[in-house]
């Protein structure tokens, strides 16, 4: 029938479309049956790009349809970790009420917690380095926004409930 017709990946590739918010070309490769998971060159799965980027809607169609929340880029980090460390609290909502776990640790030993338990005084140059990496990709980041917000991230984090 008709219905069956296989719908064709869009032109932008997978990642692209995570990085650049568009919700429209991600549901055509998840009706496509893309891979979800696929990595770029530093490993890291469309959701874990939509979680760096603070593309919630992007996320919330990966997590959705199945991508994976425990896969790691080649930090050893999952998701969880760059949500939380990036203080996208919409989405480390979304992976926690998913069942995403929080006790995996990175390639650095440090759980999605731990990552943000640290004051931020302590962890700035972490962030001057992905503003300087990832700025020409668009990644902006509010250094007010995240040092307030690192504590009630460490609070979703330590409360399953929340």
């Amino acid at each position: 029938s008709d219905s069956q017709a296989k719908v064709k990946p869009p032109n932008m590739d997978i990642h692209t479309a995570a990085l650049l918010g568009d919700i429209k070309a991600i549901s055509q490769h998840i009706k496509a049956g893309s891979d979800l998971d696929e990595k770029d060159e530093y490993g890291s799965t469309p959701l874990i790009i939509a979680a760096t980027f603070g593309k919630t809607e992007v996320a919330e169609a990966l997590i959705g349809a199945g991508a994976d929340m425990s896969c790691r880029n080649n930090d050893g980090s999952t998701p969880l970790h760059i949500a939380a460390f990036f203080c996208r609290t919409e989405i480390v909502k979304m992976l926690l009420d998913n069942g995403a776990d929080r006790n995996l640790e990175n390639n650095f030993g440090s759980t999605p917690l731990e990552s943000v338990e640290a004051p931020f005084d302590n962890v700035k140059g972490i962030y001057d380095q992905f503003t300087r990496d990832l700025g020409p990709l668009g990644l902006k980041l509010d250094y007010d926004y995240i040092k307030v917000t690192r504590p009630l991230i460490a609070e979703m984090l330590n409360n399953p409930g929340l």
